[in-house]
């Protein structure tokens, strides 16, 4: 009878190796939780179904081949989950430093409000969708009435900057924030004309929920990284 099982053994461990199963790795499976069905257990089973299944009415061996199949792709996938758990404990600390590159900068992001910056200013571009011979921005505030005009004049397709550095006083020291409308054409406002403006990072986090990192901006909250447009620092 020994003889019968070591030749079972011998036969399965052919039958693992040719299916990409290290039968070797059973011997590691005693360090693992005895609560979770690991190789070994799964070997054993099968080799106790094999000595005990009814000689005239012998496992198929189709059927054989497709249990040690479906294992070896569970096996797999298991493998390559933990694989990606610990690539991402790798690259954790990478994201921190990401996050911690954003603080002491500006980001560039879609938005049409702004208060004045640290240094009294601010900062933006317009979205040319076509080229116009008389580009402007006008800044709004909270009681409606127009406080700034800028004149950009021709401006091809594109992005086109604008900056308003001689804010008053008034508005510096109440760090109001202003509404800001682009103009094309006839020197109205045209709600086609999409605008962006640059804000300080006040924090960054990295999530353990998510693969992005998070910006804590001046005067639009929290954003996703992925949403800035372009990053300038502010010394």
């Amino acid at each position: 009878m020994a003889d019968i099982t070591s030749s079972s053994d011998q036969s399965l461990n052919n039958i693992l190796n040719k299916l990409g199963i290290n039968s070797s790795d059973g011997a590691n499976a005693k360090a693992k939780d005895k609560s979770v069905l690991g190789q070994a257990e799964f070997l054993k089973l099968m080799t106790a179904q094999l000595q005990n299944q009814d000689p005239f009415a012998p496992m198929d061996n189709g059927d054989f081949i497709a249990q040690m199949a479906q294992f070896s792709t569970v096996t797999g996938i298991t493998e390559i989950n933990t694989n990606l758990t610990n690539l991402g404990s790798k690259l954790e600390p990478n994201r921190i430093a990401t996050a911690a590159q954003f603080l002491g900068t500006s980001v560039l992001v879609p938005g049409q409000s702004a208060s004045p910056d640290e240094k009294g200013e601010i900062h933006g571009v317009v979205d040319l969708p076509a080229s116009s011979n008389n580009v402007g921005v006008t800044f709004t505030n909270s009681s409606g009435e127009i406080v700034k005009t800028i004149e950009l004049g021709s401006q091809l397709k594109g992005l086109v900057g604008f900056s308003w550095a001689d804010i008053p006083e008034e508005i510096i020291k109440k760090n109001e924030k202003l509404s800001i409308q682009a103009f094309a054409g006839n020197g109205n406002a045209t709600d086609g004309l999409n605008t962006a403006v640059y804000n300080k990072v006040i924090a960054a986090s990295t999530p353990k929920d998510s693969e992005d990192v998070l910006l804590e901006l001046k005067d639009f909250g929290e954003i996703s990284a992925s949403e800035a447009l372009k990053l300038k620092s502010n010394d």
